[in-house]
C-alpha cells in the first residue's frame, strides 16, 4: 500500500508538473489531487525537490535506453530517425525538466551534475552516429563540421521546447514533431543527393 501511495504520488507530480510547469505546483496542490493528507505525502517524500530527484530517476533510465546504439552495425537514416523519436518522446514526458530547466538545475547541484552526464552522453552518442554515417558513406563532413553538427543537434533537443515557447506555440505536442525535423533536416546538408532525398521524403510525411 505504502509503494502503491508512493508511485500515486509521482504519476500526480509528473502530471501536474507537466501540465501546470513545476514552479507552480506545491506540494499541498499535490496532496489535494490525490486526496491524502500532506502529512501522508511527507511520509514519502521530504519535499518537492525529493519529488523531483525520484521523477528525474525514471528520465534517466529512460533517456540511457533511448541514447543506445545498434549492435553489430553502422547506423542509417532510419536509425537516427528512430533515435530522435525516442529521444523526444523522453522530453515529452518529462517536458517540465526541459520548461524550468535551467531553475531546476541551478537549485539542485546533484540533479545538475546528474544532467551533465545526460549532456555528456547524448554529445558522445551524436558524435558516434556521426562517425558511422560518415563510415557508412552516408554523410560527408570535416572533423569540425562533424563536430558542430553534433553539437547542434544537442542544443535544439536539449531547449527547443524553450524555443517554441518563447515564440509563442502553444501546442507542445507539434513542437515535439518540429524539433525532430529540426534536427533531421540540420544534418541534410551533409548527406549524399539520395540519402537527402529520402531525409526530405521522411520529414514530409512526418509533418503532413
Amino acid at each position: 500500500m505504502a509503494r502503491q501511495t508512493r508511485q500515486r504520488i509521482l504519476d500526480a507530480s509528473l502530471s501536474m508538473f507537466n501540465a501546470q510547469g513545476e514552479p507552480n505546483v506545491t506540494t499541498n496542490h499535490i496532496a489535494d489531487e490525490l486526496e491524502i493528507s500532506p502529512g501522508n505525502l511527507y511520509y514519502h517524500f521530504r519535499n518537492k525537490d525529493d519529488i523531483i530527484e525520484q521523477l528525474f530517476a525514471g528520465y534517466e533510465v529512460r533517456m540511457d535506453a533511448a541514447l543506445a546504439a545498434p549492435e553489430g552495425r553502422l547506423p542509417g537514416l532510419e536509425d537516427v530517425w528512430l533515435q530522435l523519436h525516442l529521444v523526444f518522446e523522453c522530453i515529452w514526458d518529462y517536458r517540465f525538466l526541459y520548461r524550468d530547466l535551467v531553475d531546476i538545475l541551478t537549485r539542485n547541484r546533484r540533479l545538475r551534475m546528474r544532467f551533465a552526464r545526460i549532456l555528456k552522453r547524448a554529445d558522445e552518442r551524436s558524435r558516434d552516429v556521426m562517425r558511422g554515417l560518415l563510415q557508412a558513406g552516408i554523410m560527408r563532413a570535416s572533423r569540425a563540421e562533424l563536430d558542430a553538427a553534433a553539437t547542434n543537434i544537442l542544443v535544439i533537443a536539449t531547449f527547443w521546447l524553450n524555443y517554441a515557447a518563447a515564440r509563442g506555440e502553444h501546442d507542445e505536442r507539434k513542437s515535439i514533431r518540429d524539433g525532430i525535423v529540426q534536427v533531421m533536416l540540420s544534418i541534410a546538408p551533409f548527406l549524399r543527393d539520395a540519402e537527402r532525398l529520402h531525409l526530405n521524403t521522411l520529414t514530409g510525411a512526418y509533418l503532413d
